[in-house]
C-alpha cells in the first residue's frame, strides 16, 4: 500500500467522528423547532409517544437536506484544523505531499454525503411530507372527541374561540360554555350557555355543539350596532377540515411532489405564476443542495489549513460564518426566484458557485503559501483570533 493510500484512509477516518457528532448536534437543534407544534398536538389530541416519534421521523428528511452539507463542512474543517494544530500538515509538506494530494478523501467524503443528501431531497422529503400530513389527519380523526380540553381556550377552529369549563367524556355534556365567533366579516358574535352537548363527525372533521338556555350577543362593527338574543336551543357547527386536510384532498404542495410529478407539472403549467416558480425552485433545490456538500467541503480545506495560528473555536466560528453566508445567499435566491426577479436556476445554484469558487481560490492561495484573505480581512481575523486566544487582554 503506497503512502498516498495510507494518507487518504487516515484523513477519511478522521472526518467520520466529527461528521457524526456535528450531524447529531445540529439534528437535535433543528428538531427543537418542531417541539411547539408537537406540544400543541399532544395537548389538543393527547397523541401517543409512537405518533410523536413518527412525526419526528417524517420531519427528518427536510432537516437533513440542510444539516448534511453543514456537517460535511464542519467535519472537513475540524479535521484539517486538528492536522494543522498538530503540525501534521507541515510534516506532510516536508515529506513532499502537496495540499492537492489531500483533496481525494475530501472529495470522496463530500460525494458520499451529497448522494445521501440527494436521496433525502428526491425521495425522503416528498414521502416524509405526505406521510406526516396523513399521520396528522389520522390523529385528528381518531382523537376528535378529545380535542377539546376543560378550562382551555381552543382556537383549532378557524375564526372561532371556544372555552368550556367542564366536559363529561362519557355523556359528552358540556358546562359553562363561551364561544367567540368571527367567521362573518365585520361581525363578532359571542355565545354564552350554561349547558351543551357535543356531537362529532370524524369523517368530516366536524363538531356540532347544541347549546341550551343561553345568550347570543352580536356586534356589527360596520353599522356599530349590537343585538342580544336569548335561546332555548342553539346549534353551532365547528369544522377542522380548513386547518387539517386529508392526503387525497387538493393539489400536492411542491415539496410533496416527486421528480416525475414536478417535471410533468412544469411541462403542463401554462401560466408562469408564483406557483410555477416555486415548483421550478423546488426542482433545482433537489440537485443544488447535494452539490453544496462538494462546494462547502472544498471551502473547508483552506480554512482549516490556514487557521492553525488561532484556536479551533475561531476556525469553527469562521466555518459557521461561511455556512451562514451560504444560507443567506440561498434564502435571497429563494425570495427573488419566487418573485421572478431572476431565474430560479440562478437563485438555487449561485450559492454553490460562490462557495465553490471561493474554496478553489483560497485553496490555490494556500498551496502557494499565500494568505487566503485580503490584507484588511486578514488583520481583522488576526485581531479577533488574538482576542479569542487571550480573553483577559483589554482592547
Amino acid at each position: 500500500m503506497n503512502s498516498h493510500a495510507i494518507i487518504n484512509r487516515y484523513i477519511m477516518k478522521e472526518m467520520v467522528a466529527p461528521f457524526v457528532l456535528t450531524l447529531t448536534f445540529f439534528t437535535f437543534i433543528f428538531m427543537m423547532t418542531q417541539i411547539l407544534e408537537i406540544t400543541q398536538l399532544v395537548v389538543n389530541f393527547n397523541i401517543s409517544v409512537i405518533s410523536i416519534g413518527l412525526m419526528l421521523a417524517y420531519s427528518m428528511p427536510f432537516f437533513l437536506a440542510f444539516i448534511i452539507p453543514m456537517s460535511v463542512m464542519m467535519a472537513v474543517l475540524l479535521t484539517f484544523l486538528r492536522l494543522s494544530s498538530d503540525n501534521e500538515i507541515t510534516a506532510l509538506k516536508a515529506g513532499g505531499v502537496s495540499v492537492y494530494a489531500l483533496l481525494p478523501p475530501v472529495l470522496i467524503f463530500s460525494v458520499i454525503a451529497g448522494l445521501l443528501t440527494g436521496f433525502m431531497t428526491i425521495y425522503g422529503l416528498p414521502k416524509g411530507r405526505l406521510a406526516l400530513k396523513k399521520l396528522v389527519y389520522n390523529v385528528a380523526v381518531s382523537n376528535l372527541d378529545i380535542g377539546l380540553k376543560e378550562r382551555t381556550f381552543n382556537d383549532s377552529f378557524k375564526g372561532v374561540m371556544l372555552y368550556v369549563n367542564r366536559i363529561d367524556k362519557r355523556s359528552k355534556e358540556l358546562q359553562d360554555i363561551f364561544i367567540e365567533d368571527q367567521r362573518s366579516q365585520g361581525v363578532v358574535t359571542t355565545v354564552v350557555a350554561p349547558q351543551g352537548r357535543l356531537f362529532s363527525d370524524p369523517a368530516a372533521l366536524a363538531y356540532q355543539l347544541r347549546l341550551f338556555n343561553g345568550t347570543i350577543n352580536q356586534v356589527d362593527l360596520q353599522s356599530r350596532s349590537a343585538h342580544a338574543i336569548r335561546f332555548d336551543t342553539y346549534d353551532i357547527n365547528l369544522n377542522l377540515s380548513r386547518t387539517i386536510t386529508p392526503e387525497a384532498d387538493g393539489p400536492k404542495d411542491e415539496e410533496e411532489m416527486g421528480l416525475g410529478e414536478l417535471r410533468n407539472y412544469l411541462r403542463n403549467r401554462q401560466q408562469k405564476d408564483a406557483r410555477y416558480y416555486l415548483a421550478l425552485m423546488e426542482w433545482h433545490k433537489k440537485f443544488a443542495l447535494p452539490f453544496a456538500c462538494l462546494a462547502l467541503g472544498v471551502l473547508a480545506v483552506p480554512l482549516g489549513i490556514k487557521s492553525q495560528a488561532s484556536r479551533q473555536s475561531f476556525g469553527v466560528g469562521l466555518g459557521l460564518i461561511f455556512f451562514l453566508l451560504y444560507y443567506i445567499l440561498l434564502s435571497i435566491g429563494w425570495v427573488f426566484g419566487e418573485a421572478g426577479v431572476y431565474p430560479p436556476l440562478v437563485g438555487m445554484w449561485l450559492p454553490n458557485v460562490v462557495m465553490g469558487g471561493m474554496g478553489v481560490f483560497m485553496l490555490a492561495r494556500a498551496v502557494q503559501e499565500r494568505p487566503i484573505f485580503p490584507a484588511a480581512l486578514r488583520r481583522l481575523f488576526v485581531r479577533k483570533g488574538r482576542r479569542t486566544a487571550n480573553p483577559k487582554t483589554r482592547t
